[in-house]
């Protein structure tokens, strides 16, 4: 008999290893979301010069789905992306997106000497104090 409930133990404990989390993972820890990784995706084709790319993903991360500090993130990436592009237009929609979910944004001390944007920040983010 005691052979018998070994052996329901061991099918018992089996079953559970179908259950455990992939290597790697750490409780507590947020799987990436789609939405995420498309803006990873987005800043480092912004990154690389890829701009028409960068576009395309920012747009597709913000479609699928982000924290209000990664939209922010997106709408910043967007806003550089058109205004190196000369679409000053887009580029302060962008920056005005931003904002709107984010009054306190700010550009870091580089971003905001940038040449192409930093006035166009500056500009939009008057309106917002």
């Amino acid at each position: 008999m005691t052979k018998y409930w070994i052996a329901v133990m061991i099918l018992l404990l089996s079953g559970c290893a179908g259950v455990m989390p992939p290597q790697g993972f750490k409780f507590g820890q947020v799987p990436e979301s789609k939405g995420t990784h498309l803006l990873d995706e987005g800043i480092k084709s912004y990154t690389d010069g890829s701009y028409r790319e960068a576009v395309g993903k920012l747009q597709g991360a913000l479609n699928a789905g982000l924290s209000d500090p990664d939209k922010v993130m997106a709408h910043k990436f967007l806003a550089f992306t058109y205004c190196i592009s000369r679409r000053e237009t887009l580029c302060r929609e962008e920056f005005t997106k931003a904002l709107t979910i984010d009054p306190k944004f700010e550009l870091t001390p580089a971003e905001a000497g940038h040449p192409m944007w930093g006035t166009v920040f500056r500009s939009v983010k008057r309106n917002f104090k």
